[in-house]
């Protein structure tokens, strides 16, 4: 490793079991189980991105602009705010102030907010707020399976109709997926939707994903048996998990998503060298160790498209 690496491995916090499951880790050990070891385990630190920060900020945007009375939650209004949230999140996370450090007369930096304004203006071809009473807005959720599985996450927004019908809807600041990448996303609202489902005894009518760099909505009405499947797989992926967590063994998985990865300079893939193992190999989980179940065969991999770009606001 380069004294560059070596110093954040050692300033990486100390390293401790996995302890329950998020959809954005999930998909991290669905595309490269290394990868899941150094953000899960390692706890590797990883650069921000201008890609990842716009779309906090255009969240945070989304949210709030609930806040607001009804008639005011105007296109030009939510596009006003976007400045406002960029500095709150600078405020909170200063180290982001160095996206723009070699922008000294803040060109890129306006470029930057001007596409964020536009990402929440688009929002309102999309949807109409003026009609929407979110009953909950970045909700977060935890469960434990019968199994043990600890499950957690934030949802972006949870509607219910007066019926009593239950919509969750995930935000996204990139483009659509092709069909035949779309099972990763849906993968993520299964998932929330397994947990509330857990938590509440309802399975939610319509899980909705709102793609805001291409301007299309994503919809899907999942069933009983969709909910069991998914469980079942988040056990095999869990015990896939604790096996390599017990051995030490956390394999790279290579694709075209390498290339965005922060990780390079200590994956074997690219000639590097992983930090050592902190923890003990060869003992049993915690508790007990889970079924044996058949680990996500490599098709599943599409449930990562994102995940090398940066990390989501779920770390487990």
């Amino acid at each position: 490793m380069d004294t560059s690496t070596e110093k954040a491995v050692r300033a990486a916090p100390a390293a401790a079991r996995p302890v329950a499951l998020s959809p954005s880790r999930a998909s991290d050990f669905m595309q490269c189980p290394l990868l899941y070891r150094f953000r899960v385990i390692d706890k590797l630190p990883e650069k921000p991105s201008e890609a990842a920060t716009r779309g906090t900020v255009v969240h945070a945007v989304l949210e709030r602009l609930f806040d607001a009375p009804a008639a005011e939650r105007t296109a030009p209004s939510a596009r006003a705010m976007v400045p406002g949230e960029w500095a709150k999140l600078l405020e909170k996370r200063p180290e982001l102030a160095e996206l723009f450090a070699d922008d000294p007369e803040g060109e890129r930096l306006s470029r930057w907010l001007a596409d964020a304004e536009k990402l929440v203006e688009r929002w309102f071809s999309l949807e109409d707020p003026t009609r929407l009473e979110p009953a909950d807005r970045e909700l977060y959720v935890e469960t434990v399976l019968e199994s043990g599985l600890q499950l957690r996450g934030f949802i972006d927004r949870v509607d219910v109709a007066p019926t009593g019908e239950v919509r969750l809807v995930d935000y996204k600041t990139g483009k659509a997926p092709r069909p035949e990448y779309s099972d990763g996303p849906l993968f993520q609202m299964k998932f929330y939707a397994l947990v509330l489902w857990r938590l509440r005894g309802l399975v939610p009518r319509r899980l909705q994903l709102v793609y805001l760099g291409s301007g299309d909505v994503l919809t899907y009405d999942p069933t009983e048996a969709d909910l069991r499947g998914v469980e079942r797989k988040l056990l095999a992926l869990w015990d896939a998990i604790q096996r390599a967590t017990d051995s030490g063994d956390w394999r790279p998985r290579p694709t075209k998503l390498c290339n965005w990865c922060d990780h390079q300079a200590v994956c074997p893939e690219f000639g590097g060298t992983p930090p050592p193992y902190p923890l003990a190999t060869g003992a049993a989980a915690p508790g007990g160790v889970l079924p044996v179940i058949p680990a996500p065969q490599s098709g599943d991999a599409s449930a990562g498209q994102n995940g090398a770009a940066g990390q989501s606001k779920e770390s487990s």
